[in-house]
């Protein structure tokens, strides 16, 4: 008997099921998986619960989305960004974002085809990709700064590239692409006919450093789909409630896997995140800030363990270097450091072609009440000591 497909060669279970299962099992702070332990804003969990309680969305929704969430998309591309989207045909809900990069790429990448991606890179893409039977091309972000090197980006085109798999604010490492870097992609994927995926989950949460849909670049808007929902701005990730937008002919081809996959999901849900992304925009900056005291506080408490921090510009995520403390491989570190400190990080090096580029670095996440990342630090203390 047959018992899995050559889709799924080599993908294995996640990290992130494995790090968080190591704490369910220890009863470890769980600084691995990116999820906050505080729920989202009140009144739109309330209008969920009305919507709910009262009926109207019991059923399936249009496998496009229900109007008034693709008005609110709509309406949110144009107040923060000046991009100008039909509800009609060029917006799409997916099951979160994890459903629209696999739609995306189901849709667009034709065996042979090749694609290239931010290195290291959220694992759902390695396996997409992998599952469409394209090819993985990586571009490495190396500590410390994490910054695009432009010109291996240009050497990794070749006559069978057909895509670019952007994601900033970057997953794992905090870094948020400059517009330099931004027009030099734009300027490949231009000359060179190349459609843009761009994963923009943690768009609200940028510190210091502005967050820049490539859509917005000259020439890009036709060529673009664009990826976020609302799981990290209002933390309910457990929502899934996500979407695609761009081009009506790229967003067909999402719709097209779309709705193969799920079809439709989160009826009772789409209303309140709709209410979510009209949001006035101090929930955006109160959002932002308290995030940003949250990173300073771990990022702080992880340097006074002895850890090179890597202090990231956004997402959930700060990165540390663990061979001050006298590990070589973060893999191994992640694995031990439940019984060691009572801890769960997540490893950089699961998220590598070039596995010796991530082996010395650990992802953490901040997304956690200030009393949490104190007793986390507080733990990870014994590993000094």
């Amino acid at each position: 008997m047959k018992a899995s497909s050559a889709r799924l060669d080599g993908l294995g279970t996640t990290i992130f099921a494995e790090m968080s299962a190591l704490a369910l099992r220890t009863g470890a702070i769980n600084l691995g998986q990116g999820f906050p332990d505080t729920d989202g804003p009140a009144p739109v969990i309330e209008a969920a619960a009305l919507t709910v309680r009262d009926g109207g969305h019991h059923q399936y929704a249009p496998g496009l989305g229900i109007p008034a969430l693709r008005e609110a998309i709509a309406e949110h591309q144009r107040r923060w960004y000046d991009v100008e989207l039909d509800p009609e045909r060029e917006i799409v809900v997916t099951t979160g974002a994890t459903e629209a990069i696999a739609a995306a790429l189901l849709g667009l990448v034709d065996p042979g085809d090749e694609v290239i991606a931010l290195e290291p890179y959220y694992d759902s893409y390695v396996a997409m990709i992998q599952m469409a039977g394209g090819t993985r091309v990586p571009v490495t972000l190396r500590a410390p700064d994490f910054r695009l090197p432009i010109d291996e980006l240009r050497a990794a085109v070749t006559d069978r590239t057909t895509a670019i798999l952007l994601n900033t604010p970057h997953n794992p490492t905090g870094a948020v692409l400059r517009r330099e870097e931004l027009e030099a992609i734009a300027q490949l994927a231009r000359d060179r006919d190349l459609v843009v995926i761009s994963d923009e989950v943690y768009e609200h949460l940028t510190f210091g450093a502005p967050h820049i849909p490539i859509a917005t670049l000259p020439g890009m808007r036709e060529r673009t789909i664009t990826i976020s929902s609302i799981g990290k701005s209002f933390s309910l990730t457990g929502w899934k409630i996500g979407w695609a937008t761009g081009p009506a002919d790229l967003v067909r081809s999402v719709m097209g896997v779309k709705q193969f996959l799920s079809y439709t999901s989160g009826a009772p849900l789409q209303p309140a995140a709709a209410l979510a992304l009209g949001q006035d925009a101090s929930y955006f900056d109160e959002f932002r800030a308290r995030l940003q005291r949250q990173r300073d506080q771990l990022c702080e408490g992880l340097a006074s363990v002895g850890f090179e921090v890597y202090v990231p510009e956004g997402t959930y995520f700060a990165t540390t270097d663990v061979r001050p403390l006298g590990f070589e491989d973060g893999l191994d570190f992640c694995r031990r450091l439940p019984e060691l400190a009572g801890v769960v990080a997540v490893p950089h090096e699961v998220f590598y072609d070039d596995r010796a580029a991530g082996r010395p670095l650990v992802r953490w996440a901040f997304c956690k009440r200030p009393e949490v990342l104190d007793e986390a630090v507080h733990r990870l203390q014994r590993l000094v000591n």
